[in-house]
């Protein structure tokens, strides 16, 4: 099989996991569950999937030195960064040129992942992975990767699979943007929807051909990243080429008008941690049901969740019902855990009081 090489994305400013999130500090270089950041665990996931030196992360500009320090064992010019965020599939366009002048051809498997997702079996990850890229190195298709639904989520998008192609894949009918909660009901109750993990697997010159096809934009894009790869002038046409490019998903871009994509059944556990109260997936509770990440006392507490990464800070709660409760050395948040949606309306009003946004 071709070289596999695997593109992370990491742009994202992770507002919902503020304050331990801040603007130059993002979720994905957070420590949140377990020893390393969100980046590091992706990228270590990987191995022995690639290489090191076959690992691309895309980031914004302000990124790129934090994860240089967290990821030696990358290749500096691996760690790009976006001038400016233009959704992903300006992304993949730019990775896809990378890859191509990398691979010396258009031959090369491309994964495509997030950098904040949570995934505690990495071995049965590294076999659906390993999976897909079979099916994408033997055939021009794409293939993606389907999480098994628990609840009617609101916040991922749907796969509907149509016919069983055997070994947990299916081909995909189409795509569902994130529904209603009355939707999303009806779509599990058709039994035949997955969760979108936003990971996909594909070869370079099939991701190419379908966006000469699709989105001629994005082929151009790629094509100019190619020419000027490994050369002085890399910066200054990456810059010049997200200036005028549309900011765009590779959802609407591409997967949505294609027709060659197949879908693979997750066998392995799968968390966005989309917000702090998802950190209940991942740590355990208490009699009363309180989830604590430092330490943490209570007297007739219930249903609380209590964050702090300093080992000599104590958060105390009394009679208290459903808060969430984060601490760090600047900023201390309380806040309902029905309301933690309402963080970006606080970040806003910090951004309009000049004398607040050294807290962002």
């Amino acid at each position: 099989m071709s070289d596999i090489y695997c593109v992370i994305m990491a742009g994202g400013r992770g507002e919902r996991f503020w304050p331990c999130s801040r603007e130059n500090a993002p979720k994905q270089l957070q420590s949140l569950v377990g020893s390393e950041t969100l980046i590091e665990q992706t990228v270590l996931r990987l191995i022995p999937l690639t290489r090191f030196e076959n690992i691309l992360i895309i980031t914004n500009w302000k990124y790129v030195d934090p994860i240089r320090r967290l990821l030696p064992q990358l290749p500096s010019e691996n760690i790009i960064g976006e001038p400016c965020g233009r959704d992903t599939a300006p992304c993949v366009a730019l990775a896809a040129g990378v890859i191509r002048k990398k691979a010396g051809g258009e031959k090369a498997v491309m994964m495509l992942m997030p950098a904040d997702h949570c995934i505690h079996d990495v071995t049965a990850l590294q076999h659906d992975l390993q999976k897909c890229c079979e099916t994408a190195a033997a055939r021009p298709v794409l293939t993606t990767i389907g999480i098994p639904p628990t609840y009617p989520s609101q916040n991922y998008g749907y796969i509907e699979c149509g016919k069983p192609l055997g070994d947990g894949m299916f081909e995909v009918k189409r795509f569902v943007e994130k529904p209603s909660r009355e939707k999303a009901e009806l779509l599990l109750a058709e039994g035949n929807f997955k969760w979108n993990s936003g990971m996909f697997i594909w070869q370079v010159d099939t991701i190419l051909g379908l966006m000469r096809q699709f989105a001629p934009d994005l082929a151009d894009l790629s094509d100019r990243i190619t020419a000027a790869w490994d050369t002085p002038d890399f910066e200054n046409t990456l810059r010049r080429q997200y200036e005028t490019c549309r900011k765009i998903s590779i959802d609407y871009a591409i997967m949505e008008k294609a027709s060659n994509i197949v879908v693979r059944e997750a066998s392995f556990d799968w968390d966005d941690i989309g917000n702090w109260t998802s950190l209940r997936n991942h740590f355990p509770a208490d009699s009363l049901n309180n989830v604590a990440v430092g330490r943490f006392e209570t007297v007739n507490a219930h249903d609380c969740i209590a964050f702090s990464n300093d080992p000599d800070h104590l958060t105390c709660a009394i009679d208290t019902d459903g808060l969430v409760i984060v601490h760090t050395p600047d900023v201390t948040l309380v806040c309902s855990k029905d309301s933690t949606e309402k963080i970006k309306v606080l970040l806003n009003q910090l951004r309009e009081k000049n004398e607040m946004k050294g807290y962002l």
